[in-house]
């Protein structure tokens, strides 16, 4: 099996650059996340969809409340009144505006998401004094297929371009945030500080799942996000994360995002994607990395991983294809390649030590990654460490086993092209084509 030993030198090869650029990642991250951000404060919306009540959907959405920064506005937004999420902002509202240093707080109403050829408009939000006399006109976000169909974007885009439409010419800056985190008090400062230059376009945070209740299928769902969580650094290769973003309104409008949302049902890949089309940079920040605290079960878990690899698959074919080809490399490293040392002790190999050195590599590296990103999280996130320490355990001692539920997720996103999300069903045609199928 001569030919075995040129795949198993490319196999380690590659397995040390990638060990490399996940180092380089790991010390990014302890570099960044402690640095004070108090010079650059430009005029900021902080827009927060929110749909039903999330897991701590009052201290989340408190967080957004107690930002220390002097120049935003905060506002919410919900797709009906008749959401739960909507009386509750109305309280959180009426509770926290006086002392929030948030110049400017709103809870808008969108209205649903419809076809285009119904010609309703959605229903006009109420616009503060401080913004009403710079407002844009209101338009609705949605097209036709020219074929008695409705086609649209998904509702979260809807909501976000109602906010849009609704700034004032003096707001500099967009922040985006999910009602399903929780951020510290320095995180818009943060997560605006990249755009004071003019090459990052965008700049990111990502989640951090930390289960509410230690069931087997919560600490999965920590364990196959944390892995790619890990994959953001100083990388050209960085992707933007809806939860936790912001880009100028220069740039928004100069990639043309308000046209491309309006038939998008991904915000965030969508934004990515126009944001490098354009020669700049998305640039992760790590102090905006955000808690998300849940519980699942197996059903939801893998209906979420699914969903999540369907839209990538669509909406961003490479980034897909990267992740397919990245997670099978590593299955296969480990169990593969075990079977061939096994079989190569068995047949009395010459070469028995750079069989054996394969899969020794990939376990060692894998773990060396596990322990290596647990050890970040326990930093960037301490004060939930206590919550974390058995989703902590769980990555390290079975990385493993996670590494097979990912390729399960990515594998089954592979095929059809309807998925379920907030309660809403739709059928991604394209990057730019959506339809909503119903409820």
């Amino acid at each position: 099996m001569d030919w075995y030993y040129y795949i198993a030198l490319a196999a380690i090869l590659s397995q040390l650059v990638f060990l490399i650029q996940m180092c380089r990642n790991y010390r990014y991250a302890l570099a960044k996340y402690k640095k004070k951000r108090s010079s650059y404060w430009p005029r900021t919306a902080l827009f927060v969809p929110c749909k039903d009540l999330d897991s701590a959907f009052q201290k989340n959405i408190t967080s957004f409340f107690n930002q220390d920064y002097e120049n935003y506005l905060l506002w919410f937004v919900v797709a009906d009144k008749s959401d739960p999420a909507y009386d509750e902002l109305c309280k959180l509202k009426n509770r926290l505006s006086q002392s929030s240093k948030a110049q400017d707080v709103q809870v808008f109403v969108a209205g649903p998401v419809r076809n285009s050829t119904s010609g309703q408009q959605p229903p006009k939000g109420k616009i503060s004094r401080k913004t009403r006399g710079n407002r844009r006109p209101a338009t609705t976000p949605e097209i036709s297929n020219g074929a008695g169909q409705g086609q649209s974007c998904s509702q979260k885009n809807h909501n976000l371009l109602y906010c849009y439409e609704r700034i004032g010419d003096d707001v500099e800056v967009l922040a985006f945030a999910d009602s399903d985190i929780c951020v510290r008090s320095d995180w818009l400062s943060h997560i605006v500080w990249p755009l004071r230059k003019s090459k990052n376009g965008a700049a990111s945070g990502y989640r951090w799942f930390i289960p509410k209740k230690n069931n087997l299928a919560s600490l999965a769902l920590s364990a196959v996000n944390a892995k790619i969580a890990q994959l953001l650094g100083s990388t050209r290769f960085n992707q933007a994360w809806g939860g936790s973003m912001a880009i100028r309104v220069d740039v928004f409008r100069q990639v043309g995002l308000d046209k491309i949302w309006p038939k998008a049902l991904s915000d965030d890949l969508s934004l990515s994607l126009a944001v490098k089309k354009a020669g700049k940079k998305v640039v992760f920040v790590p102090a905006c990395l955000v808690a998300s605290y849940e519980s699942t079960n197996w059903r939801r878990l893998f209906e979420f991983g699914r969903r999540q690899f369907l839209i990538t698959r669509v909406s961003a074919p490479r980034t897909w294809w990267f992740g397919l080809c990245s997670s099978l490399y590593s299955v296969l490293g480990l169990w593969a390649g075990a079977a061939l040392a096994v079989y190569a002790a068995m047949i009395g190999e010459k070469n028995l030590p750079l069989f054996a050195a394969v899969p020794i590599l990939f376990f060692a590296s894998q773990l060396g990654r596990a322990i290596m990103r647990q050890k970040m999280v326990s930093k960037l996130l301490k004060y939930d460490l206590p919550q974390m320490k058995a989703a902590m355990a769980a990555d390290i001692l079975a990385f493993w086993i996670w590494s097979l539920l990912l390729l399960s997720f990515i594998i089954s996103s592979a095929f059809g092209r309807t998925i379920r999300w907030r309660g809403i069903r739709y059928k991604l045609l394209g990057p730019t084509e959506t339809i909503v199928v119903g409820d």
